[in-house]
C-alpha cells in the first residue's frame, strides 16, 4: 500500500527551485531534455563526466589551472577527478561577497545571539591565516582543533584551508583518550583548543584534557587556547600556550588563497569501524567543493536571504556540511550547547529569534520533542521556517506526522542519509518532489545508490545492502596512515569488490524514493556521531574488574537505538551498582557522554569466530529476533554455546513483554520511568559510597604528612577520581530530576 502523501511542492516553489533552473540550463546549453527528477538522476549517474562537468560549469568553479578531463580513472577505490585543476575551497567561500551582508549568526549557552558580517569573517580569517603561518604552518601541515561550534572555529577552518593546511576537529565533549586516538594519527603541528564550555547549564573545564593532549601528541609545536569559558584567563594555566587574542599576526593582513591540486587534502574526519583506531578519512578541496555546491544549491535549495541551521558539534560531519552553506548566497546559524537546556524548546526558540528558514536536526531530537509534548509552532513566530531536515538515524513515520502537525503543514521535510565517509547525503531531499510518510524523497544526483542482496543483485521494493556502484568526487582520497590502502578497501569494498558498501539497510521504492532501516554493521551511532565498538572496549577493559566485553547498538523503531554492553568479569567479582557506575563513568570520560550504555549485563564469555573476531552483528540480529543459525555458522565459531545466552535473553524478554528484546518504547509509560529512576538512584548511592571511600583515603594521605613524590602522585590520582565521581553524581542528579518531572507530567494527565 502506498504511504500517505504529506507534502507537495507548490508550482511557485518548483519554479523558484535552483534545480529547475539547472535542468533548463542543461537543455539550453547541452541539448539534454530531462522531463523529471528521475530522468535527471538517471542521466547524472550514467554520464558521470557529463554531470560533474556540468556542475563545474553551472556554478562557475574557478581554477588557476584547467583540468585535463573530468574523470581520470573510474576505478573504486582509486577514482581520480579533474586531474590538472588547481583551486582552493576557501576562495569560493569568499568570492563576490557583499562585505556588509551577514555571513553567519551564532548563539550558545555562554553567548547571546549575534552576527558576523562577511567583512568581519574575512578579516578574522586573514588574521588567523597570518598567525598560523607565523607559527610555522605550511601547505600540507595538519592543524587540530579542539573547539566548539562557534564563529572562531569557522574562521580558523577557513584560514587553514586558505593556506593549504589540513584541518581536523573534535568536539570538546570528547574525552582525552578519544581525542588522542584521533589527532595523534595525523601528527598535527598546531593545536587550537578551548579552555572549556557550558552544556546543560554546567561548566566543563577542559584545561586538564588539553594538557594531556600536549603531553601525548609529540608532533605539536604550538598550542593556541581560546578563553571561551573564561575570557579573562591567562592561557588557561597552560605553560607555553598562546592566547587566541595574542596570536602573532598583524591586523589588516591580506587573505591569500594557496592554489592546490583538486585532490589536495582539505580536512580529516573520523569514523570508527569495529576494530582498531578510528578511521582518519581524508577529503579533498575539489571533491568537497563540487559536492557542497551540488548539495546546497540543488538539494537543500538555498537562496539569498535563507538562513541554514543544523544542530551539530564540531565532532560530526554535519558541522563541515553546515559550513558548506557559505558557498551559497544564504547565511548559516551556529549553536553551541544542549538542545534540551533549559528545555527541548530551546532550538525552536532559536529558530524564531534567528529567523531560521531551514532547520536541520536529528531523528533523535524529533523523537524527544514528540515524547515531551513540544509544540514548536505554538506561541512562536516560525513564519520564516520553510523546511526541516533530519539526519543521524532514520526518522520514524510518526516523526513525519509530528513535523507536519506541530511545525507546519506547508513545511518541506527532507529526511536524509549519508555519512562521514563522503561528508554528504546520498539519499534525501529534492525540493521539487513530494514527501511521503516515512520515506526519503530520492537518491541524490551523481550518487548511484542501489539495494543489493548478498549475491550482488540490485532490487527494487526489497531491503538490501546500501551500495554505491559508481565513484563520487567526495569519496575519501585515502585514510591517513594507511599507505597501502588496505584499511580503506576493507572498510567499503570487501563484501562487493569494486563497489562501495556503506553499512546501511535500504529499500528503493518503485517511485524512486527510499527507506533506510538502520545499520547493517556494528558501529554505534548517537545523533549522527559514530564511534567504533573498539573505542568502547578500550575504555571498559582499562578497568581491572572487566576482562572482556561486547557492545551492540540495537535498533528501535521510532527512536534512537539501545546501547547494550555485556561484560565478562574477573573471577569472584559481581556486577553491582558500583561497578556499573564505574563502567559508565569510564565510557563517559574516555569516549563521550552520548555513548554511555543504556544497559549493562554480565555474561560468561564473549562469542567469537575461530579467528578471534567478536560476533557483534550476529548478537545484534539475535536480539532483534533472528535465529542463531541465520546469523552465524556454528562451525565457524570458537565458542558457539556463547550465543545461547543472547537467545535466552531475547526469549525471556519476549515472554515477559510480548515483544522482541530490542523493540523498546518510543514513549515510556510511568512504570518504565519509575524503574529507570530507581536504577539511577541505586547508581547514585553507589557513587556516593565510592566518593566517601575516596574522601577518607584522601584525608588519610593528607594527614599522614608524607611529602614524597609517590604519596603526592597517589594523592593527585585520588583527587582526580573524586572529581570524576562528583561530576558523574551531578549528571545523575540532573537525569533523575528530569525523569521525576516527566512523572509529574504523567500524574497531571
Amino acid at each position: 500500500m502506498e504511504p500517505k502523501l504529506l507534502w507537495q511542492p507548490s508550482e511557485e516553489r518548483v519554479e523558484a527551485a535552483t534545480i529547475t533552473r539547472y535542468a533548463r540550463w542543461l537543455e539550453q546549453r547541452h541539448g539534454l531534455v530531462l522531463p523529471d527528477y528521475h530522468a535527471l538522476w538517471r542521466w547524472s549517474v550514467d554520464d558521470l563526466e557529463g554531470f560533474w562537468g556540468s556542475i563545474w560549469e553551472f556554478f562557475d568553479v574557478r581554477a588557476s589551472s584547467p583540468y585535463a578531463r573530468v574523470l581520470g580513472s573510474r576505478a573504486m577505490p582509486g577514482a581520480t577527478w579533474f586531474p590538472g585543476a588547481r583551486l582552493n575551497y576557501a576562495e569560493h567561500i569568499f568570492r563576490d561577497r557583499d562585505p556588509s551582508a551577514v555571513a553567519l549568526r551564532h548563539a550558545s549557552e555562554l553567548r547571546p545571539l549575534g552576527e558576523v558580517t562577511w567583512a568581519e569573517l574575512r578579516a578574522e580569517t586573514a588574521r588567523l591565516a597570518a598567525a598560523l603561518r607565523a607559527l610555522g604552518v605550511e601547505r600540507g601541515d595538519r592543524v587540530a582543533a579542539y573547539l566548539p561550534n562557534i564563529p572562531e572555529t569557522v574562521s580558523a577552518f577557513l584560514a587553514c584551508a586558505s593556506i593549504g593546511a589540513v584541518w581536523s576537529s573534535c568536539a570538546p565533549e570528547f574525552g582525552a583518550r578519544s581525542v588522542i586516538d584521533r589527532f595523534a594519527q595525523i601528527e598535527p603541528k598546531v593545536l587550537l583548543a578551548v579552555d572549556g564550555y557550558r552544556y546543560g547549564g554546567r561548566d566543563f573545564d577542559r584545561r586538564e584534557t588539553i594538557a594531556q593532549l600536549r603531553a601525548q601528541i609529540p608532533s605539536l609545536q604550538a598550542t593556541v587556547v581560546l578563553g571561551y569559558l573564561d575570557p579573562t584567563a591567562d592561557r588557561g594555566g597552560l605553560p607555553g600556550a598562546v592566547r587566541w587574542s595574542d596570536l602573532p599576526a598583524p591586523h589588516g593582513a591580506a587573505l591569500a588563497f594557496e592554489q592546490v591540486p583538486f585532490d589536495h587534502p582539505l580536512w580529516v574526519l573520523y569514523s570508527s569501524g569495529t576494530t582498531g583506531l578510528p578511521k582518519a578519512i581524508v577529503h579533498g578541496h575539489g571533491g568537497i567543493l563540487l559536492e557542497s555546491l551540488k548539495k546546497m544549491h540543488l538539494h537543500v535549495d538555498l537562496h539569498a536571504g535563507d538562513r541554514l541551521f543544523w544542530f551539530t558539534t564540531t565532532g560530526w560531519m554535519m558541522w563541515n556540511f553546515l559550513v558548506g552553506g557559505l558557498l551559497t548566497d544564504a547565511s548559516i546559524v551556529l549553536y553551541d550547547g544542549s538542545p534540551a537546556a533549559p528545555d527541548l524548546g530551546t532550538l525552536w526558540d532559536l529558530a524564531e529569534a534567528a529567523g531560521i528558514s531551514c532547520f536541520g536536526t536529528s531523528a533523535g531530537y524529533v523523537a524527544a520533542c514528540m515524547g515531551a509534548g513540544v509544540e514548536p509552532s505554538r506561541g512562536r513566530d516560525l513564519s520564516a521556517l520553510t523546511s526541516v531536515g533530519s539526519t543521524g538515524s532514520p526518522l520514524a513515520p510518526e516523526g513525519f506526522d509530528w513535523v507536519y502537525e506541530h511545525v507546519g503543514a506547508d513545511t518541506w521535510l527532507f529526511s536524509t542519509s549519508g555519512g562521514t565517509d563522503v561528508c554528504t547525503a546520498f539519499v534525501g531531499g529534492v525540493p521539487t518532489l513530494p514527501v511521503y510518510r516515512g520515506e526519503l524523497q530520492a537518491r541524490a544526483l551523481g550518487a548511484k545508490v542501489e539495494a543489493w542482496d548478498a549475491e550482488g543483485r540490485a532490487h527494487v521494493g526489497r531491503t538490501g545492502e546500501l551500495v554505491i556502484t559508481e565513484p563520487m568526487p567526495s569519496m575519501p582520497l585515502f585514510f591517513w596512515n594507511d599507505p597501502d590502502g588496505r584499511r580503506y578497501r576493507e572498510s567499503y569494498f570487501e563484501m562487493y569488490p569494486g563497489v562501495w558498501r556503506h553499512g546501511d539497510w535500504i529499500e528503493i521504492t518503485a517511485r524512486g524514493s527510499a527507506i533506510i532501516s538502520g545499520r547493517s554493521d556494528a558501529t554505534i551511532n548517537r545523533g549522527g556521531v559514530r564511534i567504533g565498538t573498539s573505542e568502547i572496549y578500550r575504555a571498559v577493559l582499562a578497568l581491572a574488574d572487566v576482562v572482556d566485553a561486547l557492545v551492540v547498538d540495537v535498533d528501535r523503531p521510532g527512536t534512537q537505538g539501545l546501547i547494550r554492553l555485556f561484560v565478562v568479569l574477573r573471577p569472584g567479582r559481581e556486577l553491582d551498582d558500583e561497578l556499573r557506575a564505574a563502567i559508565r563513568a569510564r565510557i563517559r570520560d574516555d569516549c563521550s557522554p552520548r555513548h554511555v550504555p543504556d544497559e549493562i549485563d554480565r555474561i560468561d564469555e564473549v562469542p567469537r569466530t575461530l579467528s578471534g573476531k567478536v560476533l557483534e552483528v550476529p548478537v545484534k540480529r539475535i536480539l532483534a529476533g533472528a535465529a542463531p543459525n541465520e546469523v552465524a555458522s556454528r562451525d565457524s565459531l570458537a565458542n558457539p554455546a556463547a550465543l545461547d545466552h543472547f537467545v535466552r535473553l531475547r526469549d525471556r524478554s519476549t515472554a515477559a513483554g510480548g515483544q522482541a528484546a530490542t523493540s523498546g518504547l518510543t514513549e515510556p509509560g510511568s512504570a518504565e520511568i519509575r524503574a529507570r529512576v530507581e536504577a539511577l538512584e541505586s547508581e547514585e548511592r553507589a557513587l556516593s559510597a565510592r566518593r566517601r571511600r575516596l574522601h577518607d583515603r584522601i584525608d588519610f594521605l593528607r594527614g599522614s604528612g608524607g611529602g614524597d613524590e609517590q604519596t603526592l602522585s597517589r594523592l593527585a590520582r585520588l583527587e582526580g577520581e573524586e572529581r570524576e565521581v562528583s561530576d558523574s553524581r551531578r549528571a545523575l542528579h540532573a537525569e533523575i530530576d528530569a525523569l521525576r518531572a516527566e512523572l509529574e507530567r504523567y500524574a497531571a494527565g
